[in-house]
């Protein structure tokens, strides 16, 4: 790696290192849990996904998505049950990697992956929102003085056109850190009074240290973390899936998605034991990351490495860094992440991808994204089977003493019922021919539908002959002890 590529890999770790500190330490205090907590899990996930993961580039860390989650289990438990969780959760997670399941992200329909990443953008932009407001004496949420929302506001625009022109001047220069780094030095150096990464919680510790999860090795415990564990798993490795697909997308290369779920499974179990909370990739940071040069696993360790120093040494300084800096860099993500085309082609596409694109962004901002994604999945899959249902089609020829039907298109369980109405076994001739040579036997539902036909002919004393079957669905069709007489296709 050329001296000036280093470069930019590490600057663009300490830009995401940066966007992370207060992303991590709200999502801590969402689980209800130490700032250190969201932190600790922020840096060993990071490093371990950068040094092992199967997605270069990406950032990883402590997650709103699964923090959200994690809140309930602390409440009613304790952080130590969360710890147990967490361990069961990259368990879970290595599993997934080890039975080779990564693939199934292909499963996901280009319309489930638009209203992911539209979703998550304006989660992004949407939590943004809380640092504009403040407790008042009686623990009412209000928006900020006028002065004060004023003073955010414009460091907030001061971040955001730095982030967006000065990749028109040069890209000798991450964009995103020179925005928080001007909007610092202004608020500095005219004394400006406003609120800073300190005044979420202060991020000085210590190294994390070794620690087991003080709950009882018992059935009852089992019974408590394996429901969490299995929808933070879920959470997680979805989230981590879909923008690694982005990230592909992005960079033109291809990531390994076993090895990335392998590698935020370790990193969820190595984090717990030292103390951290669950997370999996963070699609805002992994966008600042890349927008900023970060290609390869140089600007994930960077970062990782880049997020331990600020506890343990640079906390006074990042802890002076305006909350608006960070918040201005966060909203650019957001615009850059959502999707604006998709937007100007809703009526060009078909109207249930549009339809599969709103729902799994709304289901994304108002519950979670694992049930938005299989929700997605599911209603593309209905309009998938509707659609093939109605394209099977049959072409009838009659010769003297037969009839031949010659099916066009799949039949499955969606077909079966459509198929069964082309046949009129009480007019039929004796000899009747099925030619499959145009049509394939895709599920149970189809064999069940052909055996029934076979039956109904059997019972008026005629004979339906089968023929044109692929290798598969012959054999599958001759298992049964069926009505059917199967024939090559050329007889």
């Amino acid at each position: 790696m050329r001296p000036a590529e280093m470069k930019m890999e590490v600057l663009a770790g300490l830009t995401s290192a940066l966007s992370l500190v207060p992303e991590v330490v709200g999502f801590a205090l969402v689980a209800h849990v130490n700032p250190l907590t969201g932190l600790y899990a922020a840096f060993i996930l990071c490093l371990v996904a950068a040094i092992w993961g199967g997605r270069p580039g990406m950032i990883s860390g402590a997650a709103g998505s699964m923090a959200v989650v994690s809140a309930g289990l602390v409440v009613q438990h304790g952080v130590e049950y969360l710890f147990a969780t967490i361990v069961l959760t990259g368990v879970l997670q290595m599993l997934f990697a080890w039975f080779r399941l990564g693939k199934l992200i292909r499963m996901v329909p280009h319309p489930v992956m638009l209203g992911f990443v539209n979703g998550l953008a304006i989660i992004i932009a949407s939590a943004q929102l809380q640092h504009f407001h403040v407790r008042a004496a009686n623990g009412a949420i209000t928006w900020m003085a006028p002065a004060m929302l004023l003073t955010m506001l414009a460091l907030v625009a001061i971040t955001a056109a730095v982030t967006v022109l000065l990749p028109k001047l040069t890209k000798a220069f991450p964009s995103a850190l020179a925005g928080i780094l001007i909007a610092t030095a202004c608020a500095l150096a005219l004394g400006i009074k406003t609120r800073t990464v300190g005044d979420l919680a202060s991020i000085r510790g210590t190294l994390p240290s070794f620690h087991l999860p003080q709950v009882p090795y018992t059935l009852a415990t089992l019974r408590i973390i394996l429901p969490y564990a299995l929808i933070l798993a879920t959470i997680g490795l979805v989230e981590t899936l879909l923008t690694l697909n982005l990230i592909d997308e992005i960079t033109d290369t291809p990531g390994r998605p076993n090895r990335e779920s392998m590698a935020q499974g370790a990193g969820n179990l190595i984090g717990a034991l030292f103390g951290g909370m669950g997370g999996c990739a963070m699609i805002g940071q992994s966008m600042i990351n890349v927008n900023a040069g970060g290609r390869r696993r140089l600007s994930g360790i960077a970062a990782g490495g880049f997020l331990l120093s600020f506890i343990l040494i640079g906390s006074k300084l990042i802890e002076r860094i305006p909350l608006a800096a960070l918040v201005g860099v966060m909203f650019v993500v957001a615009a850059e992440t959502f999707n604006w085309k998709s937007l100007r082609n809703l009526a060009k596409v078909p109207k249930h991808d549009t339809l599969v694109m709103i729902v799994v962004t709304v289901v994304t901002v108002f519950t979670n994204l694992a049930v938005a994604v299989v929700t997605g999945i599911v209603i593309a899959a209905l309009v998938f089977a509707w659609d093939h249902a109605q394209q099977l089609d049959v072409e009838i020829t009659e010769a003297p003493g037969s009839k031949i039907y010659r099916l066009r298109g799949s039949l499955f369980f969606a077909s079966a019922t459509q198929f069964t109405r082309f046949f009129t076994p009480k007019d039929d001739p004796a000899e009747v021919y099925l030619e499959f040579d145009h049509a394939r036997i895709m599920d149970s539902s189809a064999l069940e539908a052909i055996e029934a036909l076979a039956g109904r002919y059997r019972t008026q004393g005629k004979v339906l002959h089968v023929r044109g079957l692929s290798e598969n669905c012959d054999r599958l069709l001759r298992r049964k002890d069926g009505n059917v007489t199967l024939l090559p296709l050329e007889e």
